[in-house]
């Protein structure tokens, strides 16, 4: 091999390896991904025009966009069904995850109205592969602190969350007890039935 033609091959390879590194620094981080939702939701509770009379919708039209656009609705839903995700075909999953993000959304959306200038303090990020932790402490107005782990996952450039832990316990593991329990109890159909039942009557 030449010269010239071995300084073109540490020439590609510098490209390749910028490339590479560009897109890294461009896909961002899950901590900083968590953050910049987090703060776009904390401006919208707080921004002024949002809090007058005719606004309150509006503003959870807006909150709930930041949200939906940082979670991962799909992976979400199949670890809330556990083995009962398999044994449902694609058009079943695709009214489950649509019926259960409506009701996460209801339930979420109901809150906002309790917010009283709780901050977020960030910790720290753990990544393995294409899964990552995010763990941050919730700072209420009297100083208490309360612990909260997001568990993401990669999708291309982005980090969904797919679950969230409030005090140790899982938002997954909740509602996936839940959800069991009725099954057992009667079938995945009255599960769908009473997810209808309840999203029907926020609306």
């Amino acid at each position: 091999m030449g010269p010239m033609h071995r300084s073109f091959l540490f020439w590609l390879t510098a490209v390749l390896l910028s490339f590479v590194l560009d897109v890294s620094a461009w896909a961002g981080k899950p901590l900083e991904q968590v953050k910049e939702t987090t703060d776009k939701i904390l401006s919208i509770l707080n921004n002024p025009s949002l809090k007058v009379p005719g606004k309150a919708e509006e503003q959870k039209r807006l909150i709930w966009k930041a949200v939906d656009e940082r979670f991962d609705w799909e992976e979400l839903s199949r670890r809330s069904l556990g083995p009962h995700w398999t044994k449902i075909d694609s058009e079943d999953r695709k009214e489950f995850i649509n019926l259960y993000s409506t009701f996460l959304r209801q339930i979420y959306l109901n809150k906002v109205e309790y917010y009283s200038g709780e901050n977020v303090r960030y910790e720290r990020e753990r990544i393995d592969g294409d899964y990552a932790v995010v763990e941050v402490w919730v700072i209420t107005r009297t100083g208490k602190e309360i612990p909260a782990t997001y568990r993401l996952k990669r999708k291309g450039a982005d980090w969904r969350v797919y679950d969230i832990w409030v005090l140790g316990v899982s938002l997954v593991r909740n509602y996936r007890a839940q959800f069991n329990s009725i099954i057992a109890r009667s079938s995945y159909e009255e599960l769908v039935r009473l997810l209808k039942q309840r999203t029907a009557k926020e609306e």
